[in-house]
């Protein structure tokens, strides 16, 4: 469990604040709108209405004392900034900030923001991705250059085992694990045959898994 501290409770603020809340740790929530603080609060351990930007206010939260401190402002970028920075000041152990744009990315990185989330960016990604390709099912980011797809078992492959189709060898990929009815075995080996009622679990590059998959 951790403590974590959540500035800006809008959309994205109270769905960071739900998963959080599922995971077990202990969240305290600031906005400067009661309102969403209201619909924020099943969620959180402790909420306060207060302008971020105020170094003093900030203080008085104990910035040291969390493990994590997300800013999840929209809208008004300068005060997320502004956030991002005091935080880094007075202490904060890790900063995790968000960015709408590629260019405040790069402004949040620069004052103090150890890590920036992307949404609007990234689901965008996943869902050209996903929405375009009736063999894909899923797909997650592990960084720039690499993926982990859920696919369809191409036909070519049905009946045959992993180490008889070799992909690592010939497209540079691996396969993590195989779903079968909504369930995941990540005991894959040599010897596993695939049959056409799993989806595959592929790692690698993402122009090997275009290339092996036909994205």
């Amino acid at each position: 469990m951790k403590n974590v501290l959540l500035i800006g409770a809008g959309h994205f603020g109270r769905h960071i604040a739900m998963q959080l809340s599922q995971l077990g740790h202990q969240v305290m929530a600031v906005d400067t709108n009661e309102e969403r603080i209201n619909d924020v609060l099943p969620f959180v351990t402790n909420a306060q209405i207060g302008d971020s930007t105020n170094a003093e206010f900030l203080r008085s939260l104990g910035i040291g004392n969390f493990d994590v401190c997300f800013v999840t402002i929209s809208g008004n970028f300068q005060n997320s900034l502004e956030t991002t920075s005091l935080l880094k000041e007075l202490g904060a152990k890790c900063v995790v900030s968000r960015a709408e744009r590629d260019v405040q990315a790069k402004f949040l990185l620069r004052n103090g923001a150890d890590n920036v989330v992307y949404p609007e960016k990234q689901m965008a990604k996943w869902a050209a991705i996903r929405f375009t390709a009736d063999h894909i099912f899923d797909y997650i980011e592990i960084d720039e250059q690499h993926a982990i797809f859920e696919v369809q078992v191409p036909e070519a492959w049905v009946g045959k085992s992993v180490g008889e189709l070799n992909v690592r060898r010939k497209f540079g990929i691996n396969i993590l694990g195989i779903k079968r009815a909504g369930k995941t075995d990540v005991s894959v080996t040599p010897d596993t045959v695939l049959s056409d009622d799993i989806t595959i679990l592929a790692m690698g590059a993402y122009k090997a898994l275009q290339k092996c998959f036909r994205i």
